[in-house]
């Protein structure tokens, strides 16, 4: 199985970590997983996945975004294309991805059994049915929700003309999504989205939800009287931090109440702005780049956990909190409605007075959130497990090799 990724941070940002889990279920069930990943590289579970890097020029890379590479750095004409787009405001990871992995799996076709794109769609990934490998695709959910959610914060003319450039891939994601064949997602809510924006046949598409790794999220004992979290990127208006902020001033001024953000914002950047702007002061911590058992106290020791996000195509952090059994405040959007059902207080997305209530209602009653917490963690017992989503995720993989079996030997007819 070669799993391709064209970018797989480890520990945020649901296509890392679904590659994470995902591989390390399918390779625990005997197959032999290959991972093909452009940088950040995935860190991985067991030693007997192989990781075939496929490198890019790294222009995005946290301790200098945006950078210009050496002369010595460009290899081929690729390497010239990604960086033009770049410096031009495009984002060109799944293009440029696409092309370089094609190049690699026509060398090794034979090496391979299947093919999953984890939401690629770049150009190059229509050439792999060219090569006779079958290929299953992931969408997580359509990025143009993220485009639309971003050009409504947007602040003016340019800004608009800016995030309409960086989001320029979106198109040929959609046109890749309507030809590639068999698409998983992972709710009802997004496969209404990837048909509505992508105008992909219903047909074409299988919800498979994802699931949680139990041995990091569980219940740990004593919380912190007070203390909140949530895991989102700070900057990005889809996630919603901007209105957990706001809430929490507002609660603040009443309560004893601080909030840990597992996030890393952006220096001077809209969130750090926020903090000031309503003096929230140590009532509010940022925390990155920790470890799997870090992330898993942290999230054990909340006494409530908050998704503010303004859409979600699944969350994997909501059913992490809820394996936690820390009582979830999540919005009412995308599918986290669908994700949490009723084991969890659902608000209005971007209402920060509604999040404030809902927080203070359970902040002043403990049996309401040993209720919710409960309820949560039963939910994830019953619905939500990485192994059995590798098992039925390895039964798209040999519905599509089935197909193009059939493919073959209708050709020579």
């Amino acid at each position: 199985m070669a799993l391709l990724s064209y970018r797989s941070k480890p520990h945020c940002g649901g296509q890392g970590v679904y590659l994470r889990h995902l591989s390390r279920e399918l390779a625990g069930l005997g197959h032999a997983v290959e991972i093909l990943s452009g940088q950040p590289y995935p860190e991985l579970d067991r030693d007997d996945i192989a990781l075939t890097k496929i490198p890019s020029l790294d222009l995005y890379r946290d301790e200098d975004p945006f950078r210009t590479p050496s002369r010595a750095e460009f290899r081929d004409w690729v390497d010239v294309l990604e960086f033009a787009h770049m410096r031009t405001g495009g984002f060109p990871e799944p293009l440029t991805f696409s092309i370089r992995v094609l190049r690699e799996l026509r060398r090794r076709r034979r090496d391979f059994d299947v093919a999953h794109d984890n939401q690629v769609l770049g150009l190059g990934n229509l050439g792999i049915a060219r090569l006779g490998l079958p290929l299953v695709t992931s969408i997580h959910h359509p990025i143009s929700v993220d485009r639309r959610i971003e050009l409504e914060a947007a602040g003016g003319v340019l800004e608009r003309l800016g995030k309409r450039r960086w989001y320029g891939f979106v198109a040929m994601q959609s046109q890749v999504s309507r030809r590639i064949g068999t698409v998983l997602t992972v709710s009802e809510s997004s496969k209404v989205d990837i048909v509505k924006d992508f105008k992909v046949d219903p047909r074409d598409i299988e919800i498979l939800p994802l699931g949680v790794d139990t041995r990091i999220f569980h219940p740990r004992g004593a919380r912190v009287p007070g203390r909140i979290v949530a895991m989102a990127s700070a900057d990005a208006p889809i996630k919603g931090v901007d209105v957990l902020l706001r809430a929490v001033a507002k609660l603040a001024t009443e309560r004893d109440v601080h909030v840990v953000v597992v996030s890393r914002p952006q220096k001077d950047g809209p969130t750090e702005r926020l903090v000031r702007e309503l003096a929230l002061g140590e009532r509010v911590r940022f925390v990155h780049g920790i470890s799997d058992g870090e992330l898993g106290e942290l999230t054990a020791s909340a006494e409530i956990a908050v998704v503010p996000s303004r859409y979600e195509g699944f969350s994997l952090p909501a059913v992490e909190h809820m394996a936690s059994g820390t009582p979830l405040v999540a919005s009412r959007a995308g599918a986290l409605p669908e994700v949490v059902g009723d084991a969890g207080v659902l608000v209005e997305p971007g209402d920060a007075e509604e999040l404030a209530a809902a927080l203070r209602r359970l902040h002043d009653s403990a049996e309401e959130r040993e209720r919710a917490g409960a309820a949560g963690l039963a939910r994830v017992q019953e619905r939500f497990a990485w192994p059995a989503v590798a098992q039925a995720t390895v039964g798209h993989y040999r519905a599509a090799i089935e197909q193009q079996r059939y493919r073959r030997l209708a050709a020579r007819r």
